[in-house]
């Protein structure tokens, strides 16, 4: 009998990190607690070929000043992050949500701190003081599969700071198509800057040059394609990476900087089982394909929407859009003004029957469109 081949993603960072980086000591406030420095093991499944990562070179230190650790003490994870506004970060969806059938992680345990090894600005989510934390994120899924259908180009999210720490400089986000990406790689234009648990006591890692395409070696694009979900979004890369590095940003060179095509989420790995030829002792095996990050095309539109977004803060506000979706039949929990899982699911399937794109966020606008909205009408009418 012919090998079956299965494929999945093993995720490289939060969800595979057992060490914290040895200083978020220096955390602000009365319960911070002290994360103890460990020996670190690496295993370089993320790394193609030799190690090509090395310190920022001088042109591109000061975008040390974009960037930062998201991390959480209490579950021991840490990832990159990166500013694209004043207040806003992105980075990878399973930083803060983990995986599908994982603990979920208390947003108000996250801390940011830009420019990690120099500077090291600290931020919280916003919204923590009120309770109101899980109105400061967008992203693509809050329980990511790593099995087929695989969520990688979900695995994005964009979280609004309570502190404006990112005011020494952003990246600019740019959406260009996959097929675009590989050119532009093949050009020598792509590389990637990032923090890795296994590298230089928490500098940042520049990885170049990398290759993007859709096949790699045996395994032809059709092949990949379909054991992912949405696998337009998805870019396949050389860039070498490591622990902590989901959630950094896929940079190309323009003649105005460097602009963020993409984001880093995990390792795509390939695993075959032979059947019936398989001693029983033995075997199965992996071998890395490529890493995998998420195009600018998958989130550009909702990442828009979360900027201009005008959040309802008030519990009479949120108890008017839970009862404005039920009497639509989206939403049937309580109208108890709390924002959750489900109201965010009943706001996303509004979105989507108005033509807008699914943020999931209870904004002002989204209240007002369905207090506009005709007695019985249908959602989007």
């Amino acid at each position: 009998m012919h090998p079956r081949a299965w494929l999945s993603l093993s995720l490289i960072a939060s969800v595979m990190m057992t060490a914290m980086p040895s200083q978020v000591s220096a955390t602000p406030g009365p319960s911070t607690s002290r994360a103890k420095s460990t020996v670190l093991k690496t295993i370089p499944v993320a790394v193609f070929g030799s190690d090509e990562r090395v310190a920022l070179p001088p042109p591109l230190r000061p975008l040390r000043e974009r960037m930062g650790v998201l991390f959480n003490i209490r579950h021991k994870t840490v990832c990159t992050a990166f500013c694209i506004s004043p207040d806003i970060i992105g980075t990878a969806a399973h930083c803060l949500f983990k995986t599908k059938g994982e603990k979920r992680a208390r947003l108000s345990d996250f801390w940011f701190a830009r420019n990690y090894d120099a500077t090291r600005d600290y931020a919280r989510i916003a919204g923590i003081d009120t309770g109101s934390s899980a109105q400061s994120v967008v992203s693509g899924s809050v329980e990511l599969s790593t099995r087929p259908p695989i969520d990688a180009t979900k695995d994005w999210a964009f979280v609004k700071l309570a502190t404006a720490v990112c005011r020494k400089g952003v990246f600019e986000i740019e959406a260009r198509p996959v097929e675009t990406i590989i050119q532009d790689a093949r050009a020598g234009r792509i590389y990637q800057i990032s923090y890795h648990k296994d590298f230089k006591q928490w500098q940042p890692a520049y990885s170049r040059p990398c290759s993007v395409e859709r096949s790699f070696g045996s395994t032809p694009w059709p092949t990949i394609a379909a054991d992912f979900d949405n696998p337009e979004h998805l870019v396949l890369h050389t860039c070498d990476t490591g622990g902590a590095s989901s959630g950094s940003p896929l940079l190309a060179e323009t003649p105005t900087g460097p602009k963020v095509v993409a984001i880093n989420v995990g390792t795509y790995v390939q695993s075959r089982s032979v059947l019936h030829e398989t001693p029983p002792d033995g075997a199965a095996f992996s071998d890395a394909v490529a890493n995998t990050a998420v195009s600018a095309t998958a989130f550009a539109k909702q990442l828009a929407a979360f900027r201009g977004a005008r959040m309802l803060v008030t519990s009479a506000q949120l108890r008017e859009l839970q009862e404005q979706l039920r009497k639509l039949a989206l939403y049937l929990g309580a109208g108890d003004a709390t924002y959750g899982p489900s109201l965010k699911t009943a706001i996303e399937t509004y979105e989507k029957s108005i033509g807008l794109p699914p943020t999931g966020l209870a904004t002002e606008e989204i209240l007002l469109r369905l207090l506009q909205q005709k007695p019985g009408a249908a959602p989007g009418r």
